[in-house]
């Protein structure tokens, strides 16, 4: 594009800025659509977090190509308009295939899902699959079971440590107090023994054998 008006360049700008930001990328011919209908379908993306936009397609070509999506090029043939999904990227899928179903009007073109280009047959596709809500509804289902069991695996030696602790710390306190009881009747049997017990008599002098002598003092 030589010598392009700064407000083309804005547009090819902020096209592609919303093209980077964007999950998923749809795009539409918009061609017999009345004003209300259009209005009508612009609310419902709207409400879905989607924004939809009329785009020139020499403009919209040019962003493509500076963010890496020029396969988009070949869809770009009569009346474009661009549904921008920030979020889930199945959403405009469906919106717009619910649109379609009631209106019987409305063309899918294709699309940039996830960085990757797609023809109008990949939209449709994308349209039947669960949406992210759903999915992760169902892979929180998949592991909460694995995970209560994992829990109750983890705080069983626990409960068991404590039974045992219990366990050992009442024996104690009986193979205390037993103790207890033991000394206490043990201990005046010993004194009433120790009382009673006879005392030692002490030695006698031996008498003096016959035949030695004393010692004598001189």
């Amino acid at each position: 594009m030589a010598n392009p008006r700064p407000e083309k360049v804005a547009v090819v700008e902020d096209l592609e800025r919303r093209l980077r930001a964007s999950a998923a990328v749809i795009l539409t011919d918009y061609r017999g659509l009345s004003v209300d209908e259009i209005g009508t379908l612009r609310g419902r993306l709207r409400e879905a977090r989607v924004e939809y936009r009329v785009a020139k397609n020499t403009l919209l070509a040019l962003a493509a190509k500076r963010c890496g999506a020029a396969g988009l090029a070949r869809f770009l043939t009569g009346p474009t308009a661009v549904a921008f999904g920030l979020d889930d990227p199945g959403v405009p899928a469906r919106v717009l295939q619910e649109f379609i179903r009631q209106y019987r009007k409305l063309e899918i073109k294709g699309g940039l899902i996830a960085g990757e280009t797609v023809d109008a047959d990949g939209v449709r596709l994308l349209a039947t699959l669960p949406s992210r809500v759903e999915l992760l509804a169902r892979a929180a289902g998949a592991i909460q079971a694995p995970l209560r069991g994992l829990v109750t695996a983890l705080s069983a030696p626990a409960r068991m440590l404590a039974v045992a602790l219990d366990a050992l710390r009442t024996e104690r306190e009986r193979a205390g107090s037993g103790a207890g009881v033991v000394e206490e009747a043990i201990a005046p049997e010993a004194a009433a023994s120790q009382a009673t017990a006879p005392e030692a008599e002490a030695p006698q002098a031996a008498a003096p054998q016959a035949g030695v002598p004393e010692a004598s003092g001189h």
